[in-house]
């Protein structure tokens, strides 16, 4: 407990001096229980969603220490924080079996948890706002045996939608089914929305826009070596996910393949390209894509934001890091910096954008880089969280930020072995760091 309040105490220090800086305000912490520590399975970048918030209740996810899947939910701005253990559990040792959450347009809960390439785990609360669950079902009985990377997007009417891979690294697809809230029920929408033609497959990202929109990006496999990753492309749907289209309007014979993707940026394989990032769309639906590569004839990978504004697409590399890596090899990777999470918003003719990372450069904290006005790319980088959390990844309440910009991380400290490994570590304290970027 002295350590807690002594960590608290550094903390709030920290956050005060961080309040004055331009761009970002943190607003403080919230403590909210201890979880899994030995891999990074509660804090990866492609958990859609670790926080989210309806109308003025945020809600949680996480493992424990004995591989419980909790939840957890409190009242904006400040309530206390109510946990409730289920009684579902994973294989947390594996730190692709993520726990991802949504509520939908009627305040249910929506959960899946343990997935890779395994059959679908999912359920809904017995009702709106509650922590209590329906018993494990699946959604619409088709391709659900071999389930991977689960990610709940919510839609303007309050419907949900559910992305997931059917297949392994390197040959499988994408497939997406929508909930309606009238009828209370899922259907698939698509069963085959990106194709690896049996040789690759696409590694996504993807966010839903104020209009409607659901924006995707991705990168092409090769093999389950992710120094095979290459090409970022793009696609949007503004009809819910049935038709999909390129950035400049030309419809997409479904399946997407290799051969008709749009390609925004051409990044070649072994270049150090990570796959499942983050974007995400301003208020004008204009898509922000967030990644690393290393550049021809560099050594250093970099992050990049790949953008389209007026009718452009443009990628702006960061280029402050300095030391070398390789992505090299199979499983989830000890990698030294954070996949990144991107905020981006417009004020008149001016496109800002935020980008959330951690880099063993700066001692594993909790980093943010700022641009104002992106064309002059232009960034600053600063810390704002000081303690080491280790292996995290950034992921934020995405219903948060799109209703009231307001910026609230899923914080905790966890390690990564190479390899799939897992470290052997107390639990740690998960916490929310609250910010408002103006």
């Amino acid at each position: 407990m002295i350590k807690y309040c002594l960590l608290f105490i550094i903390a709030c220090c920290t956050l005060g001096c961080l309040a004055q800086k331009k761009g970002i305000t943190v607003a403080g912490t919230s403590a909210v229980g201890e979880g899994w520590a030995n891999n990074s399975v509660n804090v990866t970048v492609f958990r859609k969603n670790s926080l989210v918030t309806n109308n003025n209740t945020q809600y949680i996810a996480f493992y424990d220490k004995d591989k419980f899947v909790v939840v957890g939910k409190r009242t904006l701005p400040s309530g206390k924080w109510q946990l409730q253990r289920t009684a579902f559990t994973g294989n947390a040792d594996d730190a692709h079996n993520v726990i991802s959450i949504m509520t939908d347009g009627d305040g249910y809960l929506h959960i899946a948890w343990d997935h890779h390439n395994n059959k679908l785990h999912y359920a809904k609360s017995v009702s709106p706002g509650s922590l209590e669950f329906s018993s494990q079902t699946g959604m619409t009985g088709m391709h659900e045996d071999k389930v991977s990377y689960p990610e709940f997007y919510r839609l303007q009417n309050g419907d949900l939608l559910f992305f997931y891979r059917d297949g392994g690294s390197g040959n499988g697809n994408l497939l997406i089914n929508k909930y309606s809230i009238n009828d209370k029920q899922w259907k698939s929408v698509q069963q085959n929305l990106i194709d690896g033609e049996g040789q690759r497959n696409a590694y996504w990202q993807a966010c839903t826009d104020e209009q409607g929109g659901i924006h995707i990006s991705w990168v092409w496999r090769e093999s389950p070596d992710v120094a095979s990753n290459h090409d970022l492309c793009y696609a949007v749907s503004k009809d819910g996910g049935m038709t999909w289209q390129k950035s400049g309007g030309e419809k997409y014979t479904l399946p997407i393949t290799a051969s008709t993707a749009e390609v925004v940026s051409h990044i070649p394989q072994h270049s150090e390209l990570i796959n499942q990032t983050s974007m995400v769309a301003d208020k004008s639906g204009n898509p922000y894509i967030a990644t690393y590569w290393r550049e021809l004839n560099d050594s250093v990978p970099q992050y990049h934001v790949v953008y389209k504004i007026n009718g452009e697409w443009k990628a702006n590399a960061l280029s402050f890091r300095k030391v070398p890596f390789s992505l090299s090899g199979a499983g989830t990777k000890r990698i030294p910096i954070a996949r990144p999470q991107i905020v981006a918003w417009q004020a008149g003719k001016q496109f800002s954008a935020a980008l959330l990372f951690r880099d063993a450069e700066r001692g594993s904290k909790i980093s943010l880089a700022y641009c104002e006005n992106l064309s002059a790319n232009n960034w600053t980088v600063k810390d704002i969280y000081e303690e080491n959390v280790g292996a995290w990844e950034p992921t934020y309440d995405t219903e948060l930020w799109k209703k009231q910009h307001r910026l609230h991380l899923f914080v905790q400290k966890a390690e990564q072995v190479d390899g799939e490994g897992k470290a052997n570590l107390k639990p740690e304290m998960v916490s929310v760091l609250e910010c408002v970027v103006k």
